[in-house]
């Protein structure tokens, strides 16, 4: 394993959560819901949903990120303690998806963030979420 700092160890055994929709049609909200409930249990990893941006290690991003939004999660982004990994969670959070013409919507979360996981669909299966967060600390542990 690369060498690695103290906080960057604790946050890959345990990561904490947190959530934050930013103008989506709440379909990916309601998979990761499904992701926390005791079917997919997701607390065995030590993965936890925070109750405060303070306590996070993990942003959860779901929605093409409206202008107002945009302005809070930057803020959350900066209240966060560092390293705070950044998730961009279905389609319209990757590329804006259907919100795309929008004039509300002006430029894709990664121009605002940086962004280090994608998981991609409308809305992904809790499988899908699992396995990114899971390539996600992989990825972390491996320093690549």
């Amino acid at each position: 394993m690369a060498k690695l700092g103290i906080k960057t160890r604790a946050l890959l055994k345990s990561p904490w959560v947190f959530h934050v929709a930013t103008g989506s049609c709440n379909n990916c909200d309601i998979e990761i819901l499904d992701v926390l409930t005791p079917r997919f249990d997701v607390e065995r990893f030590g993965i936890l949903l925070a109750p405060s941006i303070r306590h996070a290690d993990v942003l959860l991003i779901t929605g093409a990120g409206s202008r107002k939004s945009m302005e809070r999660v930057m803020r959350l982004y900066e209240m966060a303690p560092k390293p705070c990994l950044v998730v961009c969670i279905g389609e319209c959070a990757m590329s804006r998806g259907i919100f795309m013409p929008s004039y509300n919507m002006p430029k894709p979360i990664d121009h605002y963030l940086p962004v280090d996981a994608y998981i991609p669909g409308c809305p992904p299966k809790p499988e899908a979420i699992i396995a990114g967060i899971v390539k996600l600390i992989e990825k972390k542990k491996g320093g690549k």
